[in-house]
């Protein structure tokens, strides 16, 4: 398990679900794949859309829209598995599309809005002015993790 780094991170790999752009620390992203084949859990929160065996290992799959308390994609297509270290362990986030690792200027990190409502401002750690949009910095952690 890798040490954090004080501070804001200043690579990020970005995704989109619906409206929303999102970071995660290129530090915290152990890969992306495209959409994997899932094992339903029974009984499981509606958050969770069932395991994925990646290479042995078992990783439970976040469905971020529900997460986000975002309606259902019309289609699961081009939805992106992003698997993330966690402090116990791997999970991965089924977001609807992946962008580019960026790199950012800590000058432009801000923290949370405070008009976030929940579930954001439960996952949301800070933010990046960028030139066209606002890129909301994820804690992933606090992304999967289930009421």
């Amino acid at each position: 398990m890798r040490l954090k780094q004080p501070g804001p991170p200043t690579q990020l790999v970005t995704f989109t679900t619906e409206r929303y752009t999102f970071g995660l620390d290129v530090l915290d992203v152990q890969e992306v794949l495209n959409r994997q084949h899932m094992t339903p859990i029974p009984l499981a929160p509606r958050e969770v859309l069932g395991l994925i065996n990646l290479r042995g290992h078992i990783v439970t799959a976040i469905d971020m829209r529900h997460r986000l308390k975002l309606g259902p994609e019309s289609g699961t297509s081009g939805q992106m598995n992003i698997i993330v270290q966690l402090r116990d362990g791997s999970a991965s986030l089924v977001v609807d599309a992946v962008g580019d690792v960026i790199a950012v200027d800590q000058d432009n990190y801000l923290p949370p809005p405070a008009s976030l409502e929940k579930p954001l401002c439960t996952i949301v750690c800070g933010a990046y002015k960028l030139n066209d949009r606002l890129l909301m910095h994820i804690n992933p952690d606090n992304a999967c993790e289930l009421a």
